[in-house]
């Protein structure tokens, strides 16, 4: 969790002290970042809502939960994960390429971070592994 923190922070710093993209991109990079922005936020809120009291910030699913493969989980097994690249990216798009490291950075961490929670959660569901081969992106709907 605190590395997930650090990253974000690393990646508003760089958006804010980092030198601006080129003023003849902007426009096309706002409209990016704004996308971006948009779907990332939908994979947080509904990744959030689909977990509802099984929502913890460590990776190690709770003891009693269930496999949620409703909602955005039937797009994606990670969304809330994906959600924060997407918002993380959208901010370096609208600010700095600077903030394209903490973002990359974050990419590699968080996908370290699923491939250990996925272990747990072939351990604690039986049917994770089926599921895993339905829902073949990790984090972004068509992408990843």
């Amino acid at each position: 969790m605190a590395l997930q923190v650090a990253l974000l922070t690393a990646a508003v710093v760089a958006g804010v002290f980092g030198a601006a993209w080129p003023r003849e991109a902007s426009r096309w990079l706002a409209a990016a970042g704004g996308l971006a922005a948009l779907v990332g936020a939908g994979l947080l809120v509904g990744g959030g809502a689909g977990l509802g009291r099984q929502l913890t910030p460590f990776p190690k699913p709770v003891a009693d939960g269930e496999l949620r493969q409703r909602g955005v989980y039937r797009l994606v097994r990670h969304p809330m994960y994906g959600g924060a690249l997407l918002v993380m990216l959208a901010w370096a798009l609208f600010s700095s390429p600077l903030a394209l490291l903490p973002l990359g950075l974050a990419g590699a961490f968080l996908d370290a971070k699923r491939r250990r929670e996925e272990a747990w959660l072939v351990e604690q569901h039986p049917g994770y592994a089926e599921y895993r081969r339905h829902v073949r992106r990790r984090f972004i709907p068509f992408v990843w």
